[in-house]
């Protein structure tokens, strides 16, 4: 035969005591004191609705013993009967305070009236204060983690395409344009994301609601793996300067060291590129371009568009534009997937970059007037203002002959050829013992000469 057995009243104290330990064993440090408060305030509330009393001072509630509670109410000594839950007549305070007079204020304690309402308007208003404290600690404490690494489990997709990560006391959201598009997860599956943002948002209930949101696609999160994979980062012998990505497709790191005796390239490849596979696996194969920086722009804009080997660059600082030509078989290496190569170098360069093969620049170059333009644009303004003096002084300065580069042109200078009219008296052999010209490029030269500049006889 089944024996009963009788349950031993749990006091308040005890139940608050049971819940804090509950929590703080989630993480979430809420003392005793603080929810006693939380209770009382809220009994306290619930009463003041019930009465209609709406004067803040006017009525608390203490815990007695175990389980007693009692309210405490100030009233007002009147004369009469009355039906103000703030007043008591004199006849029943006298019973009370022997000594009361009609007008003075006296504190009642009152032993409430079980109510249902009021039960379950005070557990309401009990599990919002404890639900706010809680939110606000763990906002306090993932804001604080706002731009770091994060391991999670992943759970399912809600809103269609929102990914639901558990991160153990919190669940995160990933929205579409923070995942890797290549990547697919099961439930259960384990990953790493950055932490982009933390906020405290209304839900559709009105009630508040912490959203951690989390981003696999940025450019920080592939920065934030460089640091946990390469020693050298996180102990500050390389600098990582600048990153850009296009996510699934393509992701380009500028890096430099702080010591002349650091390979920075290397380090973040590693050992027959172990730790820049271990990057590339976690990434889903995404390529990743590790960029040497350089204070000159011309070589970091040939470091920034490999893998092509460009032949030759024309900047316009002022204007912040470059073309860079490249050969035939490398113009879809420059350009990359969808575009991808040459617009992260442009973005991480600030430049806005022209790619042309060498048959394609040849061919724009065929027309005076398109090379004469070209040049124009993509010669430095210093150049352009010594040209008049250049002419008057020494002849026809050399950058007047269009479809010579400024390398060729500085090759030929230090050679100590400083004008068309120099230049002209010049035969293949000795162009070509000019140091960095050649034979190949003396004949260019001559070519270029016969086709722009029209010799006038004496």
């Amino acid at each position: 035969m089944a024996k009963k057995h009788s349950k031993e009243e749990v006091s308040i104290v005890e139940a608050v005591q049971q819940f804090c330990i509950e929590r703080a064993e989630k993480g979430l440090n809420i003392s005793k004191e603080a929810v006693m408060n939380i209770i009382r305030d809220s009994l306290a509330l619930a009463y003041k609705q019930k009465l209609g009393i709406e004067d803040e001072n006017s009525l608390r509630v203490e815990f007695v013993d175990k389980n007693e509670v009692k309210i405490i109410i100030k009233k007002q000594v009147v004369e009469g009967p009355t039906k103000n839950p703030l007043e008591i007549s004199f006849d029943e305070a006298k019973s009370i305070y022997p000594d009361c007079e009609i007008g003075s204020f006296l504190e009642f304690s009152e032993k409430p009236k079980e109510s249902r309402i009021v039960s379950n308007q005070a557990r309401q208003i009990v599990f919002q204060k404890i639900r706010e404290i809680e939110i606000e600690q763990l906002y306090q404490e993932y804001k604080a983690k706002e731009g770091e690494l994060t391991h999670g489990y992943f759970q399912r997709f809600v809103d269609r395409d929102v990914m639901s990560i558990d991160l153990g006391k919190v669940d995160g959201i990933m929205p579409r344009r923070e995942q890797n598009p290549n990547e697919r997860f099961k439930p259960g599956d384990r990953l790493k994301a950055i932490i982009s943002k933390v906020e405290i948002k209304k839900d559709k209930h009105n009630e508040p609601t912490l959203v951690v949101s989390l981003s696999r696609a940025s450019g920080d999160f592939v920065k934030k793996l460089f640091e946990m994979e390469i020693p050298e980062i996180y102990d500050g012998l390389v600098q990582i300067v600048d990153i850009a990505r296009v996510p699934g497709v393509r992701t380009k790191i500028v890096v430099k060291g702080t010591r002349g005796d650091i390979d920075p390239v290397g380090a973040c490849v590693g050992m027959k590129g172990v730790r820049i596979q271990s990057i590339v696996r976690e990434l889903g194969n995404e390529r990743i371009d590790i960029i040497q920086y350089s204070e000159d722009m011309i070589d970091y804009l040939v470091n920034l568009i490999s893998p092509a080997k460009p032949v030759e660059i024309k900047i316009d600082s002022e204007n912040r534009e470059a073309l860079i030509i490249v050969p035939d078989d490398s113009l879809s290496l420059a350009i990359g997937t969808n575009g991808s190569n040459v617009k992260l170098a442009s973005q991480i360069s600030k430049f806005r970059l022209d790619v042309k093969s060498i048959s394609s620049y040849n061919e724009s170059m065929t027309a005076p007037e398109a090379r004469a333009k070209l040049e124009k644009l993509f010669q430095p303004k210093e150049e352009e203002n010594s040209q008049t003096s250049q002419e008057t002084e020494e002849g026809m300065s050399l950058r007047e002959i269009p479809g010579l580069s400024h390398r060729v042109i500085s090759l030929l200078e230090a050679g100590g050829i400083k004008n068309v009219e120099t230049l002209i008296e010049m035969n293949p052999t000795e162009l070509a013992k000019i140091p960095g010209i050649g034979k190949t490029t003396a004949e260019q030269i001559l070519n270029i000469l016969k086709e722009t500049v029209e010799l006038v006889d004496e």
